[in-house]
């Protein structure tokens, strides 16, 4: 029986329209247990009547065990079918649990571990759905020449660019759970927790030609085909619904699409730096509101404009070259160097960022809801001036 399997190669591969051109396979992906099995014969095989072996990759994996680690038996109970968890999580939950394991080692499977896969899912499902509900009615007219962009969306560009290396890095390697870690944590750290937080306001009150709406949306859109392509792999099934949505059609499908070259001049190392001392005072602020928020003294971070004391003179320089306010969530704010007070909250990760609590001037506007001093004076009542102008 191990001659016929080894012998496969000679059948599958060599002299057929869809074989491979010199008879060799990409990859052989078996368990642990085909080291001596058919890996081994399929190797003496090959090596006997070609001189080569009939592969260029071997890829193996562990065995599947229960939480606890315990091999899976019908007697115990144990047994997790895929068959049922296709039924009640969907194809592309298991698929996700396989691209988490560390497939090397045996892996665990079971009701809470996949309560925890479709957590993820779900998380992942809402940056897409995020993007496709700002993405709508997107025309090339609308694109932003990178050198143009605000900062932030040339931050992102930087971040996708040092991601697209890691990605074809880690498919290349079948490291798949390195790639889904470093989507997953862009996705949800960089992109929904920071990046469209904070653009959430331009992209909804912004008026329409704005240069940030407009660079917020090119950007959207670059990273839409970027995410697509790289998760298509793993989540077949969902990708493919999300690149429909945009764009439908019989002969239109994101496993038809190449992931897009990512230009190298994206990269920018000396702003990476400046963002991650901008990033860190923003998590002492948010730190700070979210205080006076579980207090019950604010409702929404809009109502609050902070004092910052930084001790950094460097990082004091970055944040007044940005809309820090704008990067917080406040209405508005304010960047000191002056030595803190006793009473400024201090966040123990974040060394030389003291904030001193402090509310909003004026009245709230009824389109963005920032509490602005110039509310209700212009031209469209309870408005801001920026609002105003977008309302025109």
């Amino acid at each position: 029986v191990w001659f016929d399997s080894g012998s496969t190669h000679a059948f599958v591969l060599r002299d057929r329209e869809d074989g491979t051109e010199d008879g060799i396979a990409d990859v052989y992906m078996e368990g642990t247990d085909q080291h001596r099995g058919w890996f081994h014969s399929s190797l003496l095989q090959a090596c006997g009547t070609l001189g080569r072996a009939p592969y260029r990759n071997v890829v193996t994996h562990g065995f599947t065990l229960d939480e606890k680690g315990n091999k899976m038996s019908k007697s115990l109970g144990n047994t997790i079918l895929p068959e049922e968890v296709v039924k009640q999580y969907g194809a592309d939950v298991l698929r996700l649990w396989v691209a988490q394991t560390d497939y090397t080692a045996d892996q665990r499977i079971g009701p809470e571990i996949l309560k925890g896969t479709a957590d993820s899912y779900r998380r992942l499902r809402n940056t897409m759905r995020f993007m496709l509900g700002n993405l709508a009615g997107f025309l090339d007219a609308e694109r932003v020449d990178p050198a143009e962009m605000p900062e932030l969306e040339r931050w992102v560009l930087h971040r996708l660019a040092e991601l697209d290396e890691r990605v074809r890095t880690g498919y290349a390697s079948y490291d798949f759970q390195g790639v889904f870690r470093a989507i997953f944590e862009f996705a949800t750290v960089d992109l929904s927790s920071f990046y469209f937080d904070i653009r959430k306001d331009a992209l909804y009150c912004d008026a329409d030609d704005s240069l940030r709406r407009r660079s917020a949306r090119t950007v959207l859109d670059l990273l839409f085909h970027r995410l697509t392509t790289w998760l298509a792999p793993i989540l077949v099934f969902t990708m493919e619904d999300v690149w429909l949505a945009r764009f439908d059609g019989d002969e239109s499908s994101v496993h038809l699409q190449d992931m897009p070259e990512t230009p190298a001049d994206w990269r920018d190392e000396a702003l990476a730096a400046k963002w991650s001392g901008i990033r860190r005072t923003r998590r002492a602020v948010t730190a700070a509101l979210e205080i006076q928020r579980r207090d019950k003294v604010i409702g929404a971070s809009l109502e609050a404009a902070p004092v910052v004391h930084v001790e950094d003179a460097d990082v004091v320089k970055a944040l007044k070259t940005v809309q820090f306010d704008d990067i917080c969530i406040t209405s508005g704010i304010s960047v000191t160097t002056d030595p803190a007070p006793n009473e400024a909250f201090r966040l123990p990760e974040v060394e030389g960022v003291g904030v001193v609590f402090e509310t909003a001037d004026g009245e709230k506007c009824q389109r963005c809801w920032k509490i602005l001093p110039d509310v209700g004076t212009h031209k469209h009542p309870g408005t801001c001036k920026r609002c105003t102008e977008a309302l025109a």
